[in-house]
């Protein structure tokens, strides 16, 4: 998978500003990776929109997702 120079910089500036914008949301995602990505861990998710709409789903990980999401958040494999 060869990505476009220019969109990968683009791409790093995004989640740079989305950092920026949201303070919490790394801390957090960084708290569950290394405390509950365990099997049988529940991932709940819940979005509101703004004209109050809500739309809910969970998952329970399996030892395939995690490896799934390990690779995905290799360093090593992207780029």
């Amino acid at each position: 998978m060869n990505m476009n120079p220019m969109m990968l910089m683009k791409l790093q500036q995004r989640i740079q500003t989305f950092q920026q914008d949201h303070p919490k949301v790394m801390p957090f995602f960084m708290a569950v990776k290394d405390t509950a990505m365990v099997e049988g861990t529940v991932l709940a998710m819940k979005v509101t929109t703004p004209d109050g709409k809500t739309l809910e789903s969970n998952i329970k990980l399996t030892a395939n997702d995690i490896e799934t999401i390990k690779m995905m958040s290799d360093p090593n494999l992207q780029g």
